[in-house]
């Protein structure tokens, strides 16, 4: 593939997905939403995603109600997707997660204790960090977990450290109900990943796309792929809608990671060039593409301003 701006491709690239809140026996939240059909939905999209991801990481409340068949599910429909991707799989616990039941589920496992895994991709570290409290939706972190994840980062990672939980690290101030289920002592965790070799920290939890910075690092909030948190609503405290649900691209430079929101649904095109220009444009030297891309009088800019017109 031919570089046509300044920046080699990406080292990495990781999808960053989060409450897909499944249900078993095909039973709709809230009486509306298909939690199935939208994590369908998900994977067809990240199907024609290129290049493709490397990881997909789900960033917490996998199952709505933490049901031995909802994770059944969830593996029969992720883990053969993922694979066709040649990606690997990132598992994260969420509120509404059931450690034994999760445990089992997905890894086979009897340890009902903090779920907490390192996965090491192609040189990139990521670390699932368990915020869950048993019986509880808000989250936290025991002095046991901060010390193995301090034992962790003591080592470098070839590339560095993704951190992903599900309870976000950062204020709330367009969901404010959210502040009675946040994750509690957040400068504990702050000591433990100021000064390591932690990248980015990805969440969930919220239902809605938003980023901060914690401890130095970028935070990022996927969106989640069942309901959505209307950031703005209208006399109410909290308002959950079917709408705006999304995915985000996370792309990993040397230096910087960038962030890419990807609707569930698709827009009615409105405007677009297919892909049979790309092999006409790489024929051409980067100094000529760029006349034909950028310039306004250019026989391809021309066209599309008369067809605008």
């Amino acid at each position: 593939m031919k570089q046509l701006g300044q920046y080699a491709p990406p080292r990495h690239v990781v999808a960053h997905l989060s409450d897909p809140h499944l249900l078993a026996h095909g039973i709709k939240q809230y009486g509306a939403i298909d939690t199935e059909q939208r994590l369908r939905l998900v994977l067809d999209r990240l199907a024609a995603v290129d290049p493709p991801p490397q990881a997909l990481v789900f960033t917490g409340d996998l199952a709505d109600k933490g049901e031995p068949d909802a994770y059944a599910r969830l593996r029969e429909i992720v883990e053969p997707a993922a694979e066709a991707m040649g990606a690997e799989v990132v598992w994260v616990m969420g509120n509404h997660d059931e450690r034994a039941d999760y445990a089992r589920g997905l890894f086979d496992s009897d340890d009902d204790g903090p779920q907490d895994r390192v996965h090491v991709v192609d040189g990139l570290r990521i670390i699932s960090l368990d915020t869950s409290v048993p019986g509880y939706h808000h989250g936290d972190l025991t002095d046991e977990q901060l010390a193995w994840l301090a034992d962790e980062l003591a080592t470098p990672a070839e590339h560095g450290t993704l951190l992903a939980m599900h309870h976000p690290p950062l204020p709330l101030p367009m969901l404010r109900a959210a502040e009675l289920i946040e994750l509690l002592e957040q400068p504990r965790l702050a000591a433990v990943v100021e000064g390591s070799d932690v990248r980015g920290i990805l969440a969930g939890h919220l239902h809605f796309s938003t980023y901060s910075m914690f401890a130095g690092v970028p935070v990022s909030v996927a969106s989640a792929s069942c309901y959505t948190s209307d950031p703005a609503p209208v006399d109410r405290f909290v308002s959950g809608v079917d709408g705006g649900q999304a995915f985000t691209m996370v792309h990993a430079y040397g230096d910087r990671l960038v962030h890419t929101i990807v609707p569930l649904e698709r827009g009615p095109e409105v405007s677009g060039v297919g892909l049979d220009i790309l092999a006409a444009v790489e024929e051409l030297s980067l100094e000529d593409a760029r006349e034909l891309a950028s310039s306004k009088t250019s026989a391809f800019n021309a066209t599309h301003e008369d067809h605008d017109r």
